[in-house]
């Protein structure tokens, strides 16, 4: 019998407010996953709304498609939001979204079917690829790449400071034996990290760095920021949710970098309205209230910023 994996939706009402969803409007969900933001916009929009769903995922694009069946206004594309700008092109929509919602990272489902390789937590096959069609697999990388590069992706994706003893044992490991499980690769990376944090699995931010890389999501989040904001039509809303200091840091980052303008040198006679500016940013960073975190514990490190196209 196969298990229904579900899926809460993370900061659900205040990215959709973020949005400020208009009923004739065009929007985007950058991350459909299992539709509840794409559901959330869609219940505010008018019969002259539409909304685009974008996802690498086989299994998110089946229920894209369900959803697509059911209501006209909405359409599901099985690519990366980092090329979302190509597909709006294609359809003659670019400059012309009224919004574009990016909820980052891996979603429950993914992490909870254990035969999609995310989670350190369940034994499956070592895959972790969003597309598991495209792409190496974690396994085909963890069984080929150089030490020093495993080294590298541990410290540079998920920020594990004994990166270097970690990647020295999966080598070791590995000469014996090619590592195909992640139960298999977790207990490895467990007993070389001699300080274990408190309610955080040893193999936790080795496992990020490991999915990060694979899937390209800091490269594809980059790609990502600036097609949303060519996209988006003056007045537009861009409102995206991360789950770690990696992703925030660039979400943070580029769009005050897209509020203030390119730096210009201090003794140009030029004021600062003069400028040019592409996005404006909207309130403060928002976090999970504790009432979401009690009902969904995976919520703790969201982190939700929105930002306006300029005028």
């Amino acid at each position: 019998m196969q298990v229904e994996l579900t899926h809460t939706s993370v900061l659900l009402d205040e990215a959709v407010e973020g949005l400020a969803v208009r009923p004739d409007g065009l929007y985007v969900d950058g991350t459909f996953g299992r539709g509840g933001h794409s559901r959330a916009v869609l219940e505010r929009l008018g019969p002259g709304g539409r909304l685009i769903g974008f996802d690498k995922d086989p299994q998110a694009i089946a229920e894209g498609s369900r959803l697509a069946a059911e209501d006209g206004r909405f359409v599901v594309v099985q690519r990366s939001f980092a090329e979302m700008a190509d597909e709006l092109r294609l359809r003659e929509l670019a400059g012309k979204v009224d919004g574009i919602l990016l909820d980052l990272g891996v979603s429950s489902p993914q992490l909870d079917d254990a035969g999609r390789g995310f989670s350190f937590m369940q034994d499956g096959p070592l895959d972790m690829r969003m597309d598991p069609d495209r792409g190496q697999s974690a396994a085909e990388w963890i069984n080929s790449a150089g030490e020093s590069e495993i080294a590298d992706v541990l410290y540079t994706y998920g920020e594990e400071r004994f990166s270097r003893r970690m990647a020295r044992a999966i080598v070791e490991r590995r000469e014996q034996q090619p590592f195909t499980r992640t139960a298999d690769l977790a207990d490895v990376i467990k007993q070389a990290n001699p300080a274990w944090e408190k309610h955080k699995h040893p193999a936790t931010r080795a496992f990020q760095g490991i999915r990060i890389y694979i899937n390209r999501e800091l490269e594809d989040l980059a790609a990502g920021l600036e097609a949303a904001v060519a996209m988006l039509s003056p007045g537009g809303r861009l409102a995206v949710i991360s789950f770690h200091s990696l992703e925030d840091r660039m979400v943070k980052q580029f769009m005050r970098r897209e509020a203030k303008g390119a730096p210009v040198p201090r003794d140009l006679p030029i004021r600062q309205d003069q400028i040019a500016t592409r996005l404006k940013l909207i309130g403060k960073a928002i976090k999970p209230s504790a009432t979401e975190l009690t009902a969904n514990p995976r919520a703790r490190s969201a982190v939700l910023r929105v930002a306006e196209r300029h005028l």
